[in-house]
C-alpha cells in the first residue's frame, strides 16, 4: 500500500498532500478539484483518500487499496 493522500486547506485554497510529507503535491482553487486529483493518486497508490474540512478536521475517507478490515457501515 502506498502513501495516503490528504485533501487539506492551504492558504485559502485546497491542497493534496501525501501522508507524512511537509510538502503539498498540488494546490487547487476549489475542494472538488483537489478531491478529484487526490482520488486519482490514491487509486494509483492503492491507498486512502482523507478529506479534511476547512478547519482541518477529517470529514470523509475513501479506501482504494486492499483493505483487510472493510468498514461495516455503508456511505452510499
Amino acid at each position: 500500500m502506498g502513501k495516503n493522500q490528504h485533501v487539506v486547506p492551504y492558504g485559502g485554497k485546497w491542497a493534496v498532500r501525501p501522508e507524512k510529507s511537509d510538502r503539498v503535491g498540488s494546490v487547487h482553487r476549489i475542494q472538488s478539484a483537489a478531491i478529484n486529483i487526490g482520488e486519482k493518486r490514491a487509486k494509483a497508490e492503492k491507498s486512502e483518500l482523507i478529506i479534511h474540512n476547512r478547519h482541518g478536521k477529517i470529514r470523509d475517507k475513501d479506501s482504494y487499496g486492499a483493505d483487510p478490515c472493510p468498514p461495516k457501515d455503508k456511505k452510499y
